[in-house]
């Protein structure tokens, strides 16, 4: 089965983002020690710190591979972090991977 990440804004907390594989359930790693855009956490819906941080730690946990989530994570924030709009979403691996996959065709 694929992995699906899902981020929640809750009031007063902030955004808590998870992974599903399968039947486990984890957080998602910040990823701080690739680039340290947000030590306050995850946020989506605009361009900033925490969505790129977001953005980050999406894109190394679906590659497996640092230097090429370091090249796209930019891009995949633009395409897809900055423009969620609700408080409560999920995105599926394969989504993710057809993303980047459009990404890097550009460049």
């Amino acid at each position: 089965m694929r992995k699906t990440y899902h981020g929640i804004r809750e009031e007063g907390r902030g955004c808590k983002v998870y992974v599903m594989d399968g039947e486990e359930k984890r957080d998602l790693n910040p990823r701080h020690d690739l680039y340290n855009h947000s030590p306050d956490g995850f946020e989506f819906g605009y361009g900033g710190s925490g969505p790129a941080q977001l953005a980050l730690a999406i894109c190394a946990d679906v590659l497996g591979d640092d230097r090429q989530a370091l090249e796209v994570y930019q891009a995949f924030k633009s395409a897809v972090i900055a423009t969620i709009p609700t408080t409560a979403w999920m995105l599926t691996e394969d989504f993710v991977r057809g993303v980047i996959h459009g990404l890097k065709a550009r460049t």
